[in-house]
């Protein structure tokens, strides 16, 4: 594949540096935005619901983009193809730094999303190509070590820009990142083989795909806002995606090259570990999104305290995932994945037993606490996903896990933020039908407030929506909770032996 004896030592820390800052950014980008939120939907006049476009529409065209990385590679050339994804990411950065309206961000977020598509598997398709076959092991290692730390920096980073500067510079900062990443590796691998294929491309798998995902995804976004089903718009994009998702379904079971192949999920292990890694990490990303809204726009903390409640759920992957994989294939990895999903579903039903007087260190050891289960996700769930597939299809397997595991993620972020929202509001009418001028309760609040005036019933709003939102936080991670027990339980369906039948593949998320 590569003559990977000619790269020294100082070509390949280069080269290895320029890869990982490319996909550094690109993982980064999926988090930074979380803690921003609230203050992008706020400078832009937009509600919080609305506010998760910033990061569905990443996530929905990242997901769109994934299927196509083969090909294009082909096509192109593995290293030509992640030099230019990694100039126009950069570009579209930039671009969203500069806009100055919500369907402005929206779009350049869309084109940042498919752009950033083949960064992360032609960083570990080169990775793999430069390394020699006896230190390949190290570098996806340190390639698993980016993808947990970039998570963990995003919070922290876009709270403190955010506080510190403005939130356009969340994605300024990659400007020079990429820059410095796309020239290291061009100088790097440009003398490379390149082989190149015209391989057919699957134009009706592409375009039922695109819109029926995107026709779905519109539908999640803009259903609480036009009362659902009520709504004419609603009803014809439901329409919509339902047919071209069952022409997708139908014409990708029967076409020789498809763009995804749903062929896949004939294998029980890797029908079985696909349906716990879409639903574990559509959870785990609901996590990250609604915990810090919550603490922003209900407990009155800052873009960057709410980065630093949060990121302690990476310290111990970064401490445990070098374990993890050297250990995991002496153990059941159905054990392995049952005490990660066991671990974040009892951190959910900790977070359950948060009140509004929380304080930043009990927040801060739940997230340190579900680290753990985090560190035990992964590796064991795309092994056991990997287990039963032939050699020839293991690149397929890992390709269509990706794409479906970035598509949960942008589904989760818009059914959480609504689920929560419309809780909320529930308890708030709930809550407010039960207070009463006559109730000597309610008239000793209000005298605490300052009488019975305007703004004494406004302050008493306020309490009242805390309190909602504090009990909706509450509804939304028992369900959670109890659904990472149901996945615990799941796991269970795969059967082994489950070793790798091909190393490389499951390296990634």
């Amino acid at each position: 594949m590569s003559s990977n004896a000619s790269f020294t030592p100082p070509s390949l820390l280069l080269s290895t540096i320029g890869l990982s800052l490319a996909t550094f950014m690109q993982v980064l980008d999926t988090t930074i935005a979380n803690v921003a939120l609230p203050t992008i939907s706020g400078n832009l006049g937009v509600s919080s619901e609305q506010g998760t476009w910033v990061i569905t529409s990443f996530a929905v065209s990242n997901a769109i983009a994934l299927p196509l990385t083969g090909w294009l590679s082909r096509r192109f050339g593995e290293v030509k193809l992640f030099i230019w994804a990694t100039i126009l990411f950069v570009l579209a950065s930039f671009l969203c730094g500069i806009s100055t309206s919500m369907p402005e961000l929206v779009g350049f977020r869309v084109l940042q999303g498919m752009v950033a598509g083949p960064l992360y598997p032609m960083t570990q398709t080169l990775l793999i190509a430069v390394y020699p076959p006896a230190k390949r092991g190290m570098a996806l290692a340190l390639l698993a070590m980016v993808t947990v730390v970039a998570p963990i920096a995003g919070p922290i980073l876009g709270g403190w820009i955010t506080d510190s500067y403005s939130w356009p510079w969340i994605f300024f900062i990659n400007v020079p990142i990429g820059v410095f990443a796309a020239m290291v590796v061009r100088q790097q691998l440009k003398a490379r083989p390149v082989v190149i294929s015209r391989q057919p491309m699957d134009y009706v798998g592409l375009l039922t795909l695109i819109i029926g995902v995107g026709a779905l995804q519109v539908i999640l976004d803009k259903g609480n806002d036009l009362d659902w089903f009520e709504s004419n718009f609603i009803v014809i994009g439901a329409v919509i995606s339902a047919i071209a998702l069952s022409v997708f379904v139908i014409w990708e079971m029967t076409d020789k090259h498809p763009v995804v192949n749903l062929r896949l999920f004939a294998y029980r292990n890797f029908r079985i570990g696909t349906i716990v890694l879409v639903l574990g990490y559509a959870g785990f990303f609901g996590i990250n999104l609604i915990l810090p809204q919550w603490l922003q726009t209900q407990m009155g903390y800052t873009a960057t305290w709410a980065g630093l409640a949060v990121a302690p759920i990476g310290i111990l992957p970064v401490l445990m995932s070098p374990f993890v994989g050297k250990y995991a294939n002496k153990v059941d990895l159905r054990l392995l994945a049952g005490l990660a999903f066991l671990a974040i579903g009892l951190s959910c039903f900790m977070r359950a037993g948060f009140t509004n007087e929380v304080d930043f260190q009990h927040i801060a050891m739940v997230q340190l606490f579900m680290g753990i289960g985090v560190a035990l996700f992964f590796m064991p769930t795309l092994s056991i996903l990997m287990s039963d597939l032939p050699p020839s299809q293991i690149a397929d397997g890992a390709g269509l896990a990706t794409f479906l595991r970035t598509l949960g993620g942008s589904f989760a972020a818009s059914l959480t933020t609504w689920i929560w929202i419309r809780r909320a509001d529930q308890h708030h009418a709930y809550l407010s039908e039960s207070i009463t001028t006559f109730d000597p309760a309610t008239r000793d609040t209000l005298s605490t407030l300052g009488g019975a005036g305007s703004r004494a019933y406004a302050q008493l709003d306020q309490v009242l929506t805390s309190q909602a939102y504090m009990l909706s936080t509450v509804d939304y991670f028992t369900l959670l909770g109890w659904g990472f027990m149901g996945l615990m339980l799941l796991v269970w369906l795969a059967k082994p032996p489950f070793a790798a039948k091909a190393g490389p593949a499951a390296a990634g998320h």
